[in-house]
C-alpha cells in the first residue's frame, strides 16, 4: 500500500485582519497559525513516513506573495524534499495571474529542479515512483476559458456557452489520458476545482474572477482509485460510495468567519491498486467567535451585553462582537468596559446596529376572511401610537360619533384590510 498525504487550500499569507503584530518576530500573529498549521501537517507526513504528498493548490492568497511569505511556505515544503518525500504542487485559481496564465507563485519549485518535486499546471499524467510502488496521478490545475480555448473559439458567447464547450473539452482531454494509464498501478486524479454538488465556504468570496462547475460524474471513473481535490474549504466527500472516494480535504486554517463552525485538517490515506483507504484528521487552529446580541429591548443593554460575552468562551480566539440597540440607547454604552471584557481574546471587532426607529409593534394581521370595523381599526393603530394616548377617548368618541349618522357616513361600513400610517 502507498501512504499518502493529502491537503489543500494553504492560503498562506490570509486573515491578517484578524491578527496582531508580534513583537518578538515581527510578523503577523495570523500568518504564524497558519504556518503552524503547516508544520502540522508536513511533521504528520514525516512521522508517518509517507510515500507521497498531494498538495490541491492555493498555496497563496494570490500570484504574487511577499518574498517573507514565500520563504515561510517554502521552509515547510523543503523538508519533504529533505525527507525524499516526493510532492505534487497542484496550481489553484489564487496561484495564477488574473489573466490565468501560468502558476506564478509555484513554477519556481520547477524551474530551481527541487528533488521530488512536480509542479502540476497542465493536465497531465505524472508516474510517480515510491519507496512502496509506482502510482499515476493525473494532474488538473484551476481551469480558466484560455485553458482550452483561444480568444477566437469564445468571442460572443455567453458564459453558460462558454461553460458547456469547456466541459466537453475537458471531458475529451481527460478521457485522452485515461486510455494511456497503466491498468496495473494505481491511479489519483488532482484536481483544482468547483464541483457541482460542493458544500461552499469562503472560496465563494476569494475566488478570482468566475470559475466553472465541474460536473461530478465527470470526476467518477472506475479508472480512479482516489479524487483529490482542492479548491473548496471545507471538508466533504463528494462520493460516499467511495468508488472512488471525491474528497476536499479543505483549508488548513480559518480564513475568515464564514468557516468558524469547520475544522481543518488533511487527509492521510493508503492506496493500492482498487484499493483504498482514507482517514480525516483534524488539525488544532485558533478559535473564531461570534457574539450576536440583541439589546433594543433591554433597560440595562450594557449588563446584557457584557452576559453575552461571558457566555462564550473568548480567551485566545478571534471574536466578532455584534450588538443590535437603538440610537437612544447609545449614552448606555460604556464601550471602555466592553473593551476590557474582550481583553483575554486574541484580536475582537465591535460593531453596533441600529435598530431602526420606526420600528412599531406590528398591527393585527389582516387576510381573507378576517376584517376589522371601523371602531376596531382605529383602536388598534391607538394602541400602537403611544403618543397619542392621551388623545384616545376624545378621537375614539369623535369616531362614534361619526359613525352614528352625525356626517351621514353609511353605518354598515366594513374594513376588510387597514392599512394606516405609522407616522
Amino acid at each position: 500500500m502507498i501512504k499518502i498525504l493529502h491537503l489543500s487550500d494553504i492560503h498562506l499569507g490570509s486573515g491578517f485582519t484578524h491578527g496582531r503584530l508580534n513583537p518578538k518576530t515581527g510578523l503577523n500573529t495570523r500568518l504564524e497559525d497558519f504556518i503552524n498549521s503547516l508544520s502540522l501537517c508536513i511533521d504528520r507526513a514525516l512521522n508517518e513516513k509517507v510515500d507521497l504528498v498531494l498538495f490541491g493548490g492555493d498555496a497563496f492568497p494570490d500570484a504574487t506573495p511577499p518574498p517573507y511569505i514565500q520563504e515561510a511556505f517554502a521552509s515547510q515544503f523543503r523538508r519533504l524534499a529533505d525527507a525524499k518525500i516526493p510532492t505534487v504542487l497542484l496550481v489553484g485559481n489564487h496561484d495564477q495571474h488574473s489573466q490565468g496564465n501560468g502558476g506564478a507563485s509555484l513554477c519556481i519549485y520547477r524551474t530551481l529542479a527541487v528533488p521530488g518535486f512536480i509542479v502540476g499546471d497542465s493536465l497531465k499524467t505524472q508516474k510517480i515512483t515510491t519507496q512502496n510502488g509506482d502510482i499515476q496521478v493525473i494532474t488538473l490545475p484551476w481551469l480558466t476559458r484560455s485553458t482550452l480555448f483561444t480568444r477566437r473559439k469564445t468571442d460572443g458567447l455567453s458564459f453558460e456557452e462558454v461553460s458547456k464547450l469547456l466541459i466537453e473539452s475537458l471531458t475529451s482531454a481527460l478521457e485522452g489520458e485515461i486510455r494511456q494509464l497503466d491498468q496495473n498501478i494505481p491511479t489519483i486524479l488532482l484536481a483544482h476545482l468547483m464541483a457541482d454538488r460542493a458544500n461552499l465556504g469562503a472560496e465563494r468570496f476569494l475566488a478570482v474572477g468566475k470559475g466553472f462547475t465541474i460536473p461530478l460524474a465527470l470526476l467518477i471513473r472506475q479508472e480512479f482509485d482516489y479524487v483529490a481535490l482542492g479548491h473548496v474549504h471545507k471538508h466533504q466527500n463528494l462520493n460516499p460510495s467511495n468508488d472512488p472516494p471525491i474528497i476536499y480535504p479543505g483549508s488548513i486554517e480559518r480564513v475568515d468567519f464564514s468557516e468558524e463552525k469547520e475544522e481543518k485538517g488533511y487527509v492521510l490515506l493508503e492506496v493500492d491498486k482498487g484499493v483504498v483507504n482514507w482517514k480525516f484528521n483534524v488539525v488544532p487552529t485558533r478559535s473564531f467567535c461570534t457574539i450576536k446580541v440583541n439589546v433594543s429591548d433591554q433597560e440595562d443593554p450594557q449588563a446584557a451585553i457584557l452576559k453575552a460575552i461571558e457566555k462564550k468562551q473568548i480567551q485566545e480566539a478571534v471574536v466578532r462582537l455584534i450588538y443590535q440597540i437603538r440610537s437612544e440607547q447609545l449614552e448606555l454604552i460604556d464601550t471602555r468596559e466592553i473593551h476590557q471584557a474582550l481583553e483575554t481574546a486574541h484580536s475582537y471587532t465591535i460593531r453596533p446596529e441600529l435598530v431602526s426607529q420606526l420600528s412599531r409593534r406590528r398591527l393585527p394581521e389582516l387576510g381573507v376572511g378576517n376584517s376589522l370595523d371601523p371602531i376596531g381599526a382605529l383602536k388598534a393603530y391607538l394602541d400602537n401610537e403611544d403618543k397619542l394616548q392621551d388623545l384616545v377617548p376624545d378621537m375614539l368618541e369623535a369616531a362614534h360619533g361619526l359613525l352614528n349618522g352625525e356626517t351621514k357616513i353609511q353605518e354598515s361600513l366594513t374594513i376588510k384590510q387597514t392599512v394606516l400610517p405609522l407616522e
